[in-house]
């Protein structure tokens, strides 16, 4: 039954943009701060909890994933003058707490956000040691802002030594050796983003020093890299989320408050990274004249594009990701450990470094993902990653070269009971023939089809790869499929992989979805009466167009804190950054591609949409909840189908790093809708059959 929706005006607003006479008539729910808004949102928040609270196996639904986040998390350690730093969420914390383990072996508390703010709505965005592990800058934020505060502390002691510096959010930084100063980025009202040099102790408004950046927009981010004898750094400047960028390396040898820039790539259509490593040469991790990436080096003396050395070859099937070094004295020669993103799925490989020669893999539980390969700064014959598959918590491995074996460092402090479930990796046709590949979740003993949920991103490069997800599996324990498309727009086949979904070829990201869909149904995994869609951000855009391109495919769709009005997204929350993945409604053309697909511009009346859940957050400074405000309105006015259009609005969170009781509220209300929609009965107690 269609619930009754809380009255919302359509108005008369027609906006004129280069000749195009666009509608736009709920543009008042744009002012989250007008009176009428905040009244429509209560009423929308009201009508939402009363339709979540009555699904039948929520309660238990939530239980079980709280059960199956029980697993905690760990991450690998972070080497600095002989200390280790890491984080570690054990199962009753409601975040990660960030340790440090020294000589003797003991580990000790450095941040603790509960500690902070026992309310959980601080996060510790950031953290970054000092080359002697003695000095540490991190970064926290509240209520979900992501607007980070930086502050540094003494390890040994604790103490917090200066803070807070404002206008940090997403900033990098690289401390120069001896921990006295740092580089780093910061955003000033009167400025823009900028690198500026600080020395602890000093009065950040006062004595900072600027040492890059002036001339370039506003909008340039950085990132930053010091050589290990801190005689070199390195830049590279992108103009806001481009993944194309400028590179430059800073002589320091005159002073780090007097560094001489020369442009070692500018202009130039690739994205560089320059590592002056600790063996003299310079390593350049590049996708110039190479989609899915390669790694060259070259003498300092020479750093000119010409003079660049492929060491590790572009690959035609597979992306490199990471490298590390390991030339420890009890090794007889240097290694070059290389991760690759094969098809969604990494490995690592081990190399001679001065050569390149392939000398062997490295070994791994399964068929996963691997995260970060981590090396102690000053050598060693060892490397840290993580590991982790559909039915595997993150764990910890450590590498040794000496004898090319692997060994579990750390496993996620909990234990629970995983689900038995099946995960295979399938591919299907898109709309121009275009071969895409998607992971599948299901009960090992499905037999016929069942309900599903689709996932899918498709943006900015990212690549989806196997993890371990406490959602996915309380949904396939309780008898359904999900699965996971890794559509145009992401990383998973390189950089032409990313830009066939972006810009004027964002449609294929579309195509590729409503594919997947077909080839869940064709295969015999669900039905179009049993398929619910989900996506996040850039993904709640995939979604939101599929929505209303093909609301025949599917019954339900889950759309978090989404992007649908792209027309007027570059003026809220950080939209003005993307348009090098979207293009800008200020040119024609670029309008054109927008408006071609835009969610909110092709909501029809009278069409059977499936049921909706919109979820936003009242902090989001990435995505404003306004997309979700004017299409929950549009669609609540036009919808004939029976399902309910809703809008689940949650204060006191941003667009991510949410407290683990949040995160689990949020994915047990989505389940909830997702299963009464698609028909997966969920049991009314966690001591079912399929819980034991």
């Amino acid at each position: 039954m269609t619930p009754i929706y809380p009255p919302a005006p359509r108005e008369s607003v027609v906006d004129t943009v280069h000749g195009r006479q666009i509608p736009d008539p709920y543009r008042w729910l744009e002012d989250a701060q007008a009176a009428a808004t905040r009244e429509w949102v209560a009423a929308q928040r009201v009508l939402c909890e009363s339709v979540l609270d009555a699904l039948p196996g929520r309660d238990a639904l939530r239980d079980r994933i709280t059960e199956l986040h029980g697993t905690g998390s760990v991450t690998a350690p972070v080497w600095r003058g002989g200390r280790q730093f890491f984080t570690r969420r054990l199962p009753h914390q409601e975040r990660a707490v960030l340790l440090t383990v020294g000589a003797s072996g003991a580990e000790r508390v450095l941040i603790d956000p509960m500690a902070l703010d026992p309310t959980g709505n601080t996060t510790l965005d950031s953290w970054h040691p000092d080359a002697e592990g003695r000095r540490l800058a991190y970064k926290i934020s509240s209520g979900g802002s992501e607007e980070s505060l930086l502050h540094v502390l003494d390890v040994a002691t604790g103490e917090v030594l200066e803070g807070p510096i404002s206008g940090t959010r997403h900033s990098a930084i690289t401390w120069i050796p001896g921990g006295d100063a740092y580089f780093y980025v910061r955003q000033l009202p009167t400025a823009g983003r900028r690198i500026y040099l600080h020395r602890v102790g000093t009065d950040a408004d006062l004595a900072d020093v600027l040492v890059f950046g002036e001339g370039l927009p506003d909008t340039a981010d950085f990132g930053l890299l010091i050589s290990q004898d801190g005689r070199w750094l390195s830049v590279g400047v992108a103009s806001g989320t481009e993944n194309r960028s400028d590179l430059w390396l800073g002589d320091l040898a005159n002073g780090p408050d007097k560094p001489e820039f020369r442009p070692i790539q500018v202009g130039v259509d690739a994205d560089t990274g320059l590592y002056m490593w600790r063996d003299g040469r310079a390593y350049f991790f590049t996708d110039r004249d190479a989609p899915r990436s390669k790694l060259c080096v070259a003498d300092p003396s020479d750093l000119d594009h010409t003079a660049w050395l492929d060491l590790v070859p572009e690959a035609p099937d597979a992306v490199l990701t990471d490298f590390a070094i390991l030339d420890g004295p009890e090794l007889d020669r240097a290694r070059l450990l290389v991760t690759w993103t094969r098809h969604a799925v990494n490995e690592i490989t081990v190399h001679d470094l001065k050569t390149g020669d392939l000398l062997g893999t490295v070994p791994t539980p399964g068929v996963g993902s691997v995260g970060g390969l981590f090396e102690r700064p000053e050598g060693g014959h060892e490397a840290w990653f993580s590991y982790t598959d559909a039915t595997t918590p993150r764990t910890i491995l450590r590498y040794d070269a000496r004898d090319a074996t692997t060994s579990v460092w750390a496993t996620a402090p909990g234990l629970v009971g995983v689900p038995e479930v099946r995960s295979s990796q399938v591919s299907f046709s898109s709309a121009d023939g275009t071969t895409v590949r998607m992971q599948v979740v299901e009960p090992v003993d499905r037999d016929g089809p069942l309900p599903a949920i689709l996932f899918g991103y498709g943006g900015f490069g990212s690549s989806i790869v196997p993890e371990y997800d406490p959602s996915v599996l309380a949904w396939v324990e309780a008898g359904g499929v999900y699965a996971i498309a890794n559509v145009r727009g992401g990383g998973e086949e390189g950089e032409e992989w990313h830009r066939a979904g972006m810009r004027e070829h964002k449609q294929n990201v579309f195509d590729d979805f409503h594919a997947a869909a077909q080839a869940l149904i064709d295969g015999g995994w669900t039905t179009p009466a049993q398929l619910g869609s989900y996506g996040g951000s850039n993904g709640g855009l995939l979604v939101g167009a599929a929505l209303v391109q093909r609301p025949d495919l599917c019954r339900t769709v889950v759309c978090e804190a989404p992007l649908l009005d792209m027309v007027r997204y570059e003026r809220f929350g950080l939209g003005h950054l993307w348009t090098a993945e979207y293009g800008t409604a200020d040119d024609p053309e670029q309008l054109g591609w927008l408006l071609g697909y835009s969610p909110y511009h092709h909501v029809d009346s009278g069409v059977d949409y499936p049921a909706v859940l919109f979820t936003v957050s009242d902090n989001d400074s990435r995505v404003d909840p306004m997309h979700a405000r004017k299409m929950c309105a549009a669609l609540q006015h036009a919808s004939s189908g029976s399902g309910p259009i809703l809008l689940r609005a949650e204060a006191e969170a941003g667009h991510k790093g949410r407290s683990a009781t949040r995160a689990v509220s949020l994915a047990a209300d989505t389940l909830a809708f997702l299963a009464q929609h698609t028909g997966l009965k969920l049991p009314n107690t966690t001591l079912g059959p399929r819980y034991e």
